[in-house]
């Protein structure tokens, strides 16, 4: 069994009505799409019936954290304000209702903190210790969560983001730690290649390292493109996946312009290829 590839429709949703997007896709090769987070604002039974109608899954829940949205500022799971988190925990609590819903099984969990503590672009300001500190104070209420989730067969994926998105999180080995501390069957990670270019010292490594963690991939390149683009080796990436026998999504996550068509078919033509080699 081989990778199966989904891309990330909150690329598309400033480009053109989502239907139109799902009828090229579909011709492109794709397999899935991951819905954006934004349950409050979203048409999203038009959209699975849309998606149904053109032959791809929706795998999942892209959360809107941070800078993905306007509302993203408002979803922080590491705040020393209370309704802070508790409408960073009802954002969770609706998008996966909304994954059920749309027949996904998995949504990103991003840790952002506080604007007060998140800047640390050296890692010099956050020990390690503060570090880990700062993250189990989400532990309690990401267990409650994750049972909410089980109880709706969709699974919580610890996503780590670079250093200029927060202190908090920024590895696989990070992610892990967290995982760890969960410790619910339904919780994993997903790595993304943008953040983990920053962060990690090896792909390779990192990827054989998360092997029984690692249930969701997103693919983009050094500079948000589709891989091929720029300059990330995305054959060590693609050979080191392999090797773990890893069978889930790869899902590219990039930014794109009206004139996306060449890019998204030209990135996914370029994975399979490395897929096959």
């Amino acid at each position: 069994m081989g990778f199966k590839y989904s891309i990330t429709l909150h690329s598309f949703r400033k480009i053109e009505p989502i239907e139109q997007t799902l009828s090229r896709l579909k011709k492109h090769g794709y397999d899935a799409v991951e819905m954006f987070g934004e349950p409050d604002q979203a048409d999203y039974k038009n959209i699975k019936e849309a998606a149904a109608s053109h032959g791809l899954t929706i795998c999942g829940i892209t959360g809107m954290w941070g800078r993905a949205s306007k509302e993203g500022w408002k979803r922080k799971l590491l705040s020393l304000d209370q309704d802070m988190i508790k409408h960073s925990e009802n954002y969770v609590r609706k998008c996966i209702n909304m994954c059920q819903d749309l027949g996904g099984n998995e949504i990103n969990i991003c840790l952002f903190a506080d604007s007060s503590l998140d800047f640390d672009a050296n890692h010099g300001l956050v020990s390690e210790d503060q570090k880990k500190s700062a993250m189990e104070k989400a532990v309690p209420l990401l267990i409650s969560l994750s049972r909410f989730a089980a109880d709706h067969n969709v699974s919580l994926l610890i996503e780590p983001l670079n250093r200029y998105s927060t202190p908090y999180c920024n590895t696989a080995k990070d992610a892990a730690y967290i995982a760890a501390k969960i410790n619910q069957d339904n919780v994993g990670i997903l790595l993304d290649t943008f953040h983990m270019n920053i962060e990690e010292s090896s792909f390779e490594k990192t990827i054989l390292d998360s092997k029984s963690l690692l249930r969701h991939t997103h693919f983009s390149d050094n500079n948000r493109a589709m891989p091929g683009y720029a300059h990330l080796d995305f054959a060590t990436i693609v050979k080191a996946l392999r090797k773990i026998k890893y069978h889930g999504y790869i899902s590219f996550e990039p930014n794109l312009t009206a004139d996306y068509e060449s890019s998204t078919l030209s990135g996914l033509q370029f994975i399979k290829k490395l897929e096959k080699s």
